[in-house]
């Protein structure tokens, strides 16, 4: 059954070396495209990717809007550039504040940026009001990476009753990414800020990578496994939860892609 997908992604190749997690999304998407379903693909526009070099070109008429995150205005701005070996076109979610350093999630040292829990609250707002301004009603949304993670916390919550998301079904993809150091103490205050109240914040009171996925758990109807590598105790409490997972497995295996139209068709039985 052909879908409408939208594709959060983490990091994507080219934009990303052609391996491990980068490799997957652009496989996926255009996999997934070139089986008949419709797609949407977002990403962060992160200052280590080479507009130039990539053809990046902003979207006036997606560009301008200002989301409030923990009471500060930051301006939203979109580009988008082509795949031509795929056909598949790539939204970037981009804005100065968050990403004009020349880096993704990590400084030259390979410390974690002290701001990448509003990077992400920012990123996962962005990519759900472009969509809502392309007017384009999705019936799989297909997070990777942990960046991308409270994408499900929105569409669940703040964006429940919007007629674009009503019926949309949510995978989140796990990977080899687990962060060190628990993301910033006041997470749980910024998502309730969003007006998103929930006994479920409590999950965040440390905001550690197993308990980041513990919270968003509560927000997604299955579970991708992308990684041979993911966190131990992360991949041990999905497998607990009840959830639908799809386990690993090689992206060579022939069936590796129609495995996953049949995940996401499974959703909506």
């Amino acid at each position: 059954m052909a879908s409408k997908i939208l594709y959060v992604c983490q990091q994507i190749a080219p934009y990303f070396p052609e391996e491990g997690e980068a490799l997957l999304c652009r496989q996926l998407v255009q996999a997934m495209q070139e089986r008949g379903n419709e797609i949407r693909t977002f990403m962060p526009r992160y200052g280590c990717i080479n507009e130039r070099r990539h053809q990046l070109h902003e979207v006036i008429r997606l560009s301008g809007m200002n989301l409030i995150i923990d009471d500060n205005d930051h301006q939203l701005i979109i580009k988008v550039a082509s795949i031509p070996a795929a056909r598949v076109q790539i939204y970037f979610i981009d804005n100065d504040d968050y990403f004009a350093r020349k880096a993704a999630l990590t400084d030259a040292e390979g410390l974690y940026f002290p701001d990448n829990d509003e990077r992400a609250l920012f990123f996962a707002r962005g990519v759900i009001e472009t969509v809502k301004k392309l007017r384009w009603m999705p019936t799989v949304v297909h997070c990777h990476g942990w960046f991308s993670a409270l994408v499900p916390v929105y569409l669940k919550t703040m964006f429940a009753d919007e007629p674009l998301f009503r019926n949309v079904k949510v995978v989140v993809s796990l990977y080899d990414d687990a962060f060190p150091d628990p993301l910033d103490s006041g997470l749980r205050e910024k998502i309730a800020g969003e007006s998103i109240k929930s006994k479920n914040l409590a999950l965040l009171d440390t905001p550690s990578y197993e308990n980041l996925h513990r919270f968003v758990m509560n927000y997604v109807d299955g579970v991708a496994i992308g990684s041979e590598q993911v966190d131990a105790p992360t991949l041990e409490m999905v497998r607990a939860s009840g959830k639908p997972v799809l386990e690993y497995q090689s992206p060579a295996e022939e069936d590796f892609f129609d495995n996953y139209m049949r995940f996401y068709d499974a959703l909506h039985e």
